[in-house]
């Protein structure tokens, strides 16, 4: 890990160091996830007792963290104080509230399950001393498997119970991979460095995987048909507000994705307002391309069209690596230079398939041993629309998450607990994706008219999250009803939209931070261009944005202020 030299609170550096150690400790998935090193032997224990030794272990670094005088730091020093501030009361809420117990799912971040099928073949094993540490995390892996049913039950005779969508889908990842065969199971196939005794390891993940791994997978399976889908939440009921404190707990989680005070209330109403700012551009542009004349009609085209989608998953693959090629080859004209590694295309797992979103970005190991990856969805490529992917392509790769976030591990002026990071400030990360599925329309990457109907198409689907999420877990919509509401609203597939309502479901304010994140940067920028008129550099606004890794909106909202400041008095 990287030292911090010459900053001027050794107390705030100690408070840091310790808050990485404990949030990597509690979730070292999430840890191997973000490249970070030195916990990929763990698994976690899901159970609330260590969730509660926990936050009070956070809470106590907040309090010291918010006992430090602001006004005796510098610079530097005050952004690490409110950034510190911010994950920790995050990370804290999150523990306390523990929604995600009722929210059984196969969701790869807000399900441990399946973060677990994530993020154990994604561990960097470079020695022997890798391998030991993950035959000891395949060693521990039944116990977790246990102790999440435990959790499950624990929370269900409590009146916590999870959805019958949810279960459902967290049984069927489990038969899943239970139904692979053995030596193609996941946890069967790390790349091992050369440099060990080969047939001892493989002969040892073999045994532990038959023997231990798969039937505590197994187990959990049977818990979750036979004692929690007969009491799960149907589909009427599929909101945070339908469970005891749920009502709370999804304000929490509102601030902990957004980063801001915004109500409920307001972000439904942003979300329906987006959507009816975007009325003309389908209305423009699907004339343009599809000779239509209404909205409905470009949307019944876009679905309908068999010539719009994909004839092979090779075919998706050479789209998104090439709408990345064009992007790397014109950014430093956008972007200051970053000393970065290549970003690498990664096929997701055919088991995943039914539940996965239709891409994510796996950030680089912190080593160089595993590279950045836009993890892109393949299978049944005659249901994916070819429009669809130049956007995603640069929203997950560049000039979006990984330029964002590889660029953000490389400055090492930054606390550990800053230059890893993703989910945890979700606003900024994914508001930055969505800012960058514009900016590559001004950047010419876009290859024709119907691609950037894509792009308008991804607008319209952050549009209905923000109405969909809270509609669900504020308003107490229906599944349906939120199914329905993102089908009528936009071009996506049939699969694809329930694939989204499920997500949000699963992971409770999570889909609110694209749009609020991206409306922050894009109104900063307008600031920034207001007040600095013909001497604004939008390369220079793109540095100061990505200058301090994720940070939340209202510290970038600071650094760009900064910035213009700067601008406007060089001296």
């Amino acid at each position: 890990m990287s030292v911090v030299e010459g900053r001027r609170d050794p107390e705030l550096v100690r408070l840091g160091q310790e808050f990485f150690a404990v949030v990597h400790a509690n979730d070292p998935f999430n840890a191997t996830m973000l490249g970070v090193s030195g916990f990929d032997d763990l698994v976690p224990d899901p159970g609330r007792e260590r969730a509660a030794s926990d936050a009070r272990r956070i809470g106590v670094i907040e309090a010291a963290a918010t006992a430090i005088n602001p006004t005796g730091l510098d610079e530097a020093d005050q952004i690490d104080r409110h950034v510190l501030l911010g994950l920790a009361a995050a990370a804290r809420s999150d523990l306390e509230n523990g929604s995600w117990e009722a929210n059984a799912s196969a969701d790869g971040y807000g399900s441990p399950q399946g973060k677990a099928f994530m993020a154990v073949p994604a561990a960097s094993l470079v020695d022997a001393v890798a391998v030991e540490g993950y035959l000891r995390r395949l060693d521990g892996l039944p116990e977790f498997f246990d102790a999440l049913g435990r959790r499950y039950l624990q929370a269900a005779t409590e009146g916590r119970r999870p959805t019958a969508v949810g279960v459902a889908q967290a049984v069927e990842q489990l038969h899943g991979h239970l139904g692979a065969p053995a030596e193609q199971d996941v946890f069967h196939r790390p790349t091992l460095p050369p440099d060990v005794d080969l047939p001892r390891v493989h002969a040892r993940i073999s045994a532990t995987v038959a023997d231990a791994v798969r039937p505590a997978m197994a187990r959990l399976a049977e818990l979750l048909t036979d004692e929690l889908a007969p009491v799960a939440r149907d589909d009427s009921e599929v909101g945070l507000r339908f469970m005891p404190g749920g009502e709370a707990a999804y304000l929490a989680a509102v601030r902990r994705h957004t980063t801001t005070d915004l109500t409920p209330d307001a972000i439904h109403a942003v979300g329906h307002e987006v959507l009816a700012g975007l009325r003309e551009e389908w209305l423009e542009l699907g004339g343009r391309v599809l000779g239509t004349t209404d909205v409905a009609a470009t949307l019944d085209r876009l679905r309908d069209d068999p010539s719009l989608r994909f004839g092979s998953s090779s075919e998706i693959v050479e789209v998104v690596a090439a709408a990345l090629d064009r992007a790397e080859a014109v950014r430093d004209q956008w972007f200051p230079a970053y000393d970065i590694g290549a970003c690498t295309i990664e096929e997701i797992d055919p088991i995943e398939a039914g539940n996965a979103a239709l891409a994510h970005y796996r950030p680089p190991a912190e080593d160089g041993s595993r590279p950045g990856a836009h993890c892109v969805l393949t299978v049944d490529p005659h249901e994916r629309f070819a429009y669809e992917y130049e956007a995603l392509a640069f929203h997950e790769s560049t000039p979006g998450h990984h330029l964002q976030i590889a660029s953000a591990q490389t400055l090492r002026h930054l606390p550990d607990y800053r230059r890893f990071l993703d989910a945890e400030v979700c606003a900024y990360v994914e508001g930055w994706g969505l800012y960058s599925e514009r900016l590559a329309d001004e950047m010419g990457l876009y290859t024709s008219d119907l691609a950037r109907l894509g792009m308008l198409s991804f607008d319209a689907l952050r549009a209905c999250r923000l109405v969909v999420d809270t509609g669900m877990h504020h308003l107490g919509w229906s599944r349906q009803q939120a199914i329905d509401f993102m089908w009528a609203n936009t071009a996506t597939t049939r699969h694809n939209v329930v694939n989204e309502v499920n997500r949000y479901i699963a992971w409770p304010g999570q889909a609110l931070a694209y749009l609020i994140g991206r409306r922050e940067i894009v109104r900063l920028r307008s600031e920034a261009e207001c007040a600095l008129g013909a001497a604004f550099d939008l390369r220079g606004f793109h540095g100061a944005v990505l200058s301090n890794g994720a940070v939340p909106l209202g510290v970038l909202e600071h650094i760009v202020r900064r910035w213009i400041a700067a601008e406007q008095s060089p001296a």
